[in-house]
């Protein structure tokens, strides 16, 4: 979840929930995506109930976390890593059609089923609870079910950039416009690019040509143009750092080729 939303509490002037309030359960006063998640909408009592139904547990890379057509049982909140979500044509094509980072929340209320398929593109910790005992909580809590909302329209503005790039940029910005993604949300707090930020790619380059409607040898082409203008440091095929947010940003606009 990208932006977080006023609860319902804090547009009427109240104070905001302290996630150190000794009435928060300790699982979730340690949770490294507590303050920006869903759960940042429940009260204390809310996360106890919650809190005696929830499993963390680590998803290795390439391991499925939902299936296509499976029904939801449970919901989960990611701590960690990063989940590919992906559309499978009846031939056997594969498309990614979006990622998830911490905190965001894999599953789909008001639906039994999934259509895509959640997969972890790198090692994932999640924090999952039983869907029945989050719908409840989401039929009583207007500020949880108006995060949800946020995140849903978060999506969905996400997926209209997609369309965009994918439809009007260049081969360079669509590969710099990618990598800008990793690196806000690996990095969220990092606002204006004031320092460099390090992260791993998390994709596999068939994966990012797939994911840009590109070829590989494409994808490892604009790469190196973005090394060699010394916009981003690349180590071991894998691992990137941004010195400078501002020209990678740049760089997703105007094809500088």
């Amino acid at each position: 979840m990208r932006n977080d939303l006023p609860t319902a509490d804090a547009i009427a002037g109240k104070p905001r929930l302290d996630v150190h309030n000794s009435d928060v359960p300790v699982v979730c006063r340690a949770c490294e995506a507590r303050h920006r998640g869903i759960c940042g909408a429940l009260t204390p009592q809310e996360l106890t109930r919650l809190s005696r139904h929830t499993v963390k547990q680590t998803v290795a890379g390439d391991g499925a976390i939902v299936s296509s057509g499976e029904d939801f049982r449970h919901y989960s909140n990611i701590l960690a890593g990063v989940v590919k979500l992906t559309r499978l044509m009846a031939d056997g094509r594969q498309q990614i059609v979006g990622l998830q980072f911490a905190p965001d929340f894999v599953g789909r209320p008001f639906r039994s089923f999934s259509e895509t398929t959640a997969e972890a593109a790198t090692d994932v910790k999640l924090c999952s609870f039983p869907k029945q005992v989050m719908d409840e909580m989401i039929a009583h809590s207007p500020d949880l079910e108006r995060r949800l909302y946020q995140q849903a329209l978060d999506e969905l503005d996400e997926a209209r950039e997609w369309i965009f790039a994918l439809g009007r940029k260049t081969a360079a910005e669509k590969v710099a416009s990618f990598l800008l993604m990793i690196a806000e949300n690996v990095d969220p707090e990092a606002p204006s690019g004031d320092r460099p930020i390090r992260f791993e790619i998390p994709l596999k380059r068939a994966d990012i040509a797939d994911f840009l409607g590109l070829t590989i040898e494409t994808v490892s082409r604009q790469i190196t143009r973005l090394r060699k203008a010394g916009v981003i440091v690349v180590e071991n095929n894998r691992t990137v750092t941004v010195p400078d947010l501002e020209r990678l940003r740049a760089r997703c606009e105007v094809d500088a080729a």
